[in-house]
């Protein structure tokens, strides 16, 4: 059984994004998977100050629901990175949690990544920066990190709107799959 972590980072509860991350914990509990869910707006995550203390002592100076979800990241085999997305980047939220990982992001090895990106736009290819930025993260900083999918939410500006389309297949399919 497969320790699974979907990470939403919507602004919105029920947005499309979150909506995308509820498809895929439905269809990894379906499998069998141990799956927990973390909304990041219920976190508090500070931004990271780059002081250099973390690079000494594996911990930040900074007391805050960050360490938590570094030790949920480090015990996953999978981890799920949604986001919506703004003006063709991730948003914030997953930006600040990203640049959190410094402490503890030598330990995430041998992790399977799915990411999740929503928005507006209809078209796929314009969602390649977002997507680059993520496999900036997973690919080039965490050793043996597969990339195990991408579910493009797009066409989806108001919340709900995503509800109904080929996203949410998806979503659940790449659940059932983990």
């Amino acid at each position: 059984m497969k320790k699974v972590l979907v990470i939403s980072s919507s602004p919105r509860r029920g947005g499309n994004s979150d909506i995308l991350c509820d498809e895929f914990v439905r269809g990894a509990k379906e499998s069998g998977s141990d799956v927990e869910k973390i909304f990041l707006k219920d976190k508090k995550i500070g931004y990271c100050t780059g002081c250099g203390v973390c690079n000494k002592t594996g911990v930040c100076v900074q007391k805050d629901d960050m360490a938590e979800i570094l030790g949920k990241m480090v015990a996953a085999d999978v981890i799920v990175l949604a986001t919506p997305v703004y003006f063709y980047s991730m948003c914030g939220q997953l930006k600040t949690m990203i640049d959190r990982t410094v402490p503890r992001y030598t330990e995430m090895k041998n992790k399977e990544f799915y990411f999740i990106v929503t928005a507006a736009d209809t078209e796929v290819g314009n969602m390649r920066r977002t997507i680059e930025s993520l496999r900036g993260f997973t690919e080039d900083c965490l050793d043996g990190a597969v990339e195990k999918g991408v579910i493009y939410g797009v066409g989806a500006w108001n919340v709900g709107e995503i509800k109904g389309t080929a996203a949410m297949e998806q979503a659940y399919n790449c659940g059932r799959n983990v």
